[in-house]
């Protein structure tokens, strides 16, 4: 249904008129997200409502059920798979007004956010006062909360500490009708009904609109430390990881990192490799002092030898980490300057298939010609691997996303599935049955209806 000017006044009524934009460069500005999905006039919504309250939001979401307007709840719009894109226009809501950081309840060690919070201040708000939040995803500068619990993000210190789900106790969410439901709270115990709570996380805003979340916290490791270990082959690096998590090695994050992405980076930024240098891991450790650290150091360094490390080195100050971790932090732009285009992809896979997967991922690329970067979260089985293309070449365009289907299937194929915290959104809903089944994308679906009866929230997502 098109917003009409008695529609339109409601909303203003709501949340001021200032925070109702019409305009065409503001309506432009929330059509699209961070995903590769080409912009088009049809994905412009019709109007865009930033509520402060959840009482706005319960107030501006009666209103489009009532008038059956499409809805798509908006953060920071950091998504890699289109979650955010309005693909039937309606209105664009977007928390990022929703700042307060309401509590910090020491005792329990739980903080309650609203869900236009930036990461990284909820992280450095907690660590003031000792406690860790360790959900950590690549945009974690400027993702916002509630956009990290709607696609359940991961980041580089999932090995060790989980993902955003782990974190999780409590929801304020308001449902397509407007009703307000709390689910979960502080106890640490809770089998009450059905877990409404990780329901709602990772429901790409189709279930419902996440306004606030009571937030699990952890005390904040005191010491941290990084090594750098260089190998022949991507094989032995994966080889490297799964023997430190065998051998009950735990560190906090452990990334590899292909060839390709090896050249990209030492490109970009004049770094000097050893030509035999085929792969590298980027590993951190924690604990409660520097005894603890070099302990770890230790075992890592003779895990690696094992497994034909060309070198190995520890940070020994600030300015040897920031070095160390200079290449991990530059792999997406570094990568991104080598093609026209680049289409990167977020798989997951069980641990012990993490190395196979990588040969396989390999194999594609000699098979198809096109050259596939391969960098990700060796210690939890997350790849990102990024297909280097030129999108305008009609040609190698048609190859480019079939080279992406096969990624897929070659994640399901080791028993792995389409995302390990990207979400599915728009651009892997060709292959959500495929990992599902079709019982699974009907019990998803029986869900949806139950909770949206009028399909207006985040329509055209997921399936």
């Amino acid at each position: 249904m098109s917003i009409n000017d008695a529609i339109l006044s409601k909303l203003r009524a709501v949340v001021g008129k200032e925070h109702v934009l019409t305009s065409d460069l503001d309506r432009f500005g929330y059509s699209y997200d961070s995903s590769p999905i080409p912009l088009t006039p049809a994905n412009k919504p019709e109007l865009v409502v930033r509520p402060r309250t959840t009482a706005e939001v319960s107030a501006v979401m009666k209103i489009a059920f009532e008038h059956g307007i499409p809805v798509t709840p908006r953060g920071a719009a950091s998504g890699r798979t289109g979650g955010t894109v309005p693909l039937q226009g309606g209105i664009v809501l977007t928390l990022d007004r929703m700042t307060d950081i309401l509590e910090l309840d020491e005792k329990n060690m739980m903080v309650t956010c609203e869900a236009g919070v930036r990461t990284m201040d909820l992280y450095d708000f907690c660590a003031r006062k000792g406690l860790f939040y360790p959900p950590d995803p690549a945009s974690w500068k400027y993702s916002l909360i509630g956009g990290n619990i709607a696609e359940n993000a991961g980041g580089m210190r999932a090995v060790k500490y989980g993902v955003t789900s782990n974190y999780v106790m409590g929801l304020e969410v308001v449902l397509a009708d407007g009703t307000v439901l709390k689910t979960g709270g502080k106890s640490i115990k809770n089998v009450t009904g059905y877990n409404l709570t990780q329901l709602i996380v990772g429901s790409e805003g189709t279930l419902a609109v996440v306004t606030k979340a009571i937030l699990r916290l952890i005390p904040m490791p005191a010491k941290r430390g990084v090594m750098q270990v260089f190998f022949p082959s991507l094989d032995d690096g994966c080889n490297a990881v799964h023997s430190m998590l065998q051998k009950n090695i735990v560190p906090s994050v452990a990334e590899l990192i292909d060839d390709v992405s090896l050249e990209a980076v030492s490109r970009q930024r004049n770094l000097k490799l050893d030509p035999a240098t085929k792969a590298c891991l980027i590993i951190e450790v924690d604990g409660p002092d520097e005894a603890s650290l070099n302990q770890q150091a230790e075992a890592i360094a003779k895990v690696v030898a094992e497994n034909n490390s060309i070198s190995f080195r520890v940070a020994q100050s600030q300015a040897e980490t920031d070095e160390l971790w200079a290449i991990r932090r530059g792999m997406s732009s570094a990568v991104a300057a080598t093609a026209p285009n680049r289409l990167g992809e977020d798989i997951s896979v069980p641990r012990d298939a993490f190395p196979e997967a990588v040969r396989r991922l390999k194999e594609l690329s000699r098979r198809s010609g096109l050259r596939i970067a391969v960098f990700g979260h060796a210690g939890d089985g997350n790849l990102h691997p990024s297909v280097l293309c030129d999108l305008s070449d009609p040609e190698q365009e048609k190859l480019a996303h079939e080279v992406v289907g096969e990624i897929f299937s070659i994640a399901l194929a080791v028993g792995g599935t389409l995302s390990g915290e990207h979400g599915i959104g728009i651009t892997k809903k060709p292959y959500i049955t495929d990992a599902l089944g079709e019982a699974g994308v009907a019990a998803l679906k029986s869900i949806k209806q139950a909770l949206d009866p009028k399909g207006i929230l985040n329509p055209g997502k997921i399936w």
